[in-house]
């Protein structure tokens, strides 16, 4: 099982949606862009404190948690 270290959920964090690295960007935000035809540098444009690995884990998560009942699957503590 991958372990998902720059996924983060708290409570007090965007709803406790699924963020990176605690910051008030979620999974969904950036996967919603990577659906909407947006590459992986023009994500990085727009979010210049992101990084590469950011994106193809926030990819690799929704594509886990799609494929389980488990929301928490492999998340970093946090």
């Amino acid at each position: 099982m991958e372990t998902f270290d720059r996924i983060t959920r708290k409570p007090g964090v965007m709803g406790g949606k699924a963020c990176i690295r605690g910051m008030r960007v979620t999974v969904g935000m950036i996967v919603g862009q990577l659906g909407a035809g947006h590459s992986i540098d023009e994500i990085l444009k727009s979010y210049p404190y992101l990084e590469r690995e950011d994106v193809l884990q926030a990819a690799r998560y929704a594509a886990a948690i799609t494929e389980t009942d488990d929301w928490e699957i492999g998340l970093a503590n946090g």
